[in-house]
């Protein structure tokens, strides 16, 4: 009967470990840049841009009129336009004068720059995000791991004890006491699945797949993350130079600039030069002309958007030096957490793990020959699940501070 319920157990944990995606952090960063939803979609936002580009270079269409005899009453026809009617037929085509169209162009392409900028951004955002679920559901199951192998372990000594209890060898409180201490493992290891089950879910849409992931971690990758001569004016550099966010702000900067230089343009009257055929209805017959034509820039100076475009530069500088502003600290504040999670990784001894380890497994075997008392052994087994759990946490925010830092610079800077 217990073999029937065991492997009632063990087959759906086997199933989940078959349909288990298990990639590497570079897998993961590579499986995300291909099928990344969001950034898949943003991609037609970069198309869209350069098709504008397109359209600006375009030159106006010429603009072709008609005036055609509807009856002549001399000759009582309807449409007379032969030898004897009348037609008249132009041609007009409009002349950008002040470089109006290379100034467009010169908008268009800024645009394509800011929509590029705005990707580069938002694979900053998401390359954090994945990241940052990949390695804390990592040190999430490897919590998950220790605390199932206690639970079973004091699964075994409960079974035990209430042989022992039947046998009225131990009390009815030593067995409840155990119990107790199940129930809050069991607990414990409920919240921590809870815990991974949100982490997979967003690290799933992130990879846009349905299979959960186990990350595969070596000490060789997690070694890698060392401050080495990275400093504060250093770091703020990479910051402004690499991060799309900073290049989106310069970027409407320079299109307000642009954009007054436009607007300047395009007070300037355009020109309209043409030919007209007039067929009977000039001083001379099959009459040929040139037409030339322009607004007269009395009223209509464009004065009002000159003056909103020539504020829009300030407004925009002054958001411009507001981000500069927020990434310079943004960086100090990531450079800090580095450093005081550095010196908590420091303060705990190198032996603490392998010692915690050792003794935990003298534990039952003490407690099972007397060595140590009920209360003893409760205390060592609630020590050592949370000291676990605390530490893989602080592995975890160890990671986690690095990759904020690789994100505030809007560069891996730990290869």
């Amino acid at each position: 009967m217990r073999i029937i319920i065991l492997m009632a157990f063990l087959l759906p944990i086997c199933g989940f470990a078959q349909d288990s995606l298990r990639i590497s952090l570079r897998q993961a960063d590579s499986l995300f840049v291909e099928k990344n939803l969001i950034l898949l979609a943003e991609r037609y936002r970069i198309d869209a841009a350069q098709a504008s580009v397109i359209q600006a270079r375009l030159w106006d269409n010429p603009t072709l009129s008609t005036e055609w005899n509807l009856y002549n009453p001399n000759r009582q026809r309807v449409l007379d336009v032969g030898r004897g009617g009348q037609k008249i037929i132009s041609i007009e085509q409009v002349i950008q004068t002040a470089g109006k169209r290379n100034k467009q162009v010169a908008l268009s392409l800024e645009n394509v720059r800011m929509t590029e900028y705005e990707f580069m951004d938002l694979l900053r955002i998401l390359k954090f995000e994945l990241r940052s679920n990949f390695f804390d559901i990592f040190f999430l199951q490897n919590t998950l791991n220790r605390y199932q192998r206690q639970i079973e372990t004091l699964e075994r000594t409960v079974v035990a004890f209430e042989t022992q209890y039947e046998k009225n060898n131990v009390s009815l409180r030593e067995l409840l006491r155990l119990k107790a201490l199940l129930f809050q493992l069991n607990n414990d290891k409920t919240e921590i699945l809870f815990q991974l089950t949100e982490k997979q879910k967003d690290l799933k849409t992130l990879l846009n797949t349905e299979k959960s992931v186990t990350p595969l971690v070596n000490e060789t990758e997690l070694s890698r993350y060392q401050l080495a001569n990275y400093n504060v004016s250093l770091l703020n550099e990479l910051a402004l130079q690499n991060r799309g966010d900073v290049k989106v702000t310069e970027s409407f900067a320079r299109q307000a600039e642009l954009n007054y230089r436009l607007q300047k343009a395009l007070a300037v009257p355009n020109v309209r030069i043409g030919a007209t055929y007039d067929q009977a209805g000039s001083f001379v017959n099959n009459y040929t002309g040139l037409t030339l034509s322009a607004d007269l820039p009395f009223f209509n100076k464009n004065q009002g958007n000159i003056k909103v475009a020539k504020t829009l530069i300030d407004y925009q500088k002054g958001l411009q030096n507001q981000k500069i502003n927020t990434v310079t600290n943004e960086v100090a504040a990531a450079l800090e957490k580095v450093r005081y999670v550095e010196n908590m990784v420091q303060s705990v001894d190198s032996k603490f793990t392998d010692q915690f380890e050792l003794l935990n497994k003298g534990v039952l075997e003490n407690f099972q020959k007397r060595n140590l008392t009920l209360l003893e052994f409760i205390d060592l087994i609630e020590t050592y699940s949370e000291s676990i759990k605390e530490l893989n946490r602080l592995k975890a925010d160890r990671v986690g501070a690095y990759e904020e830092l690789n994100f505030t610079v809007g560069q891996e800077l730990f290869k």
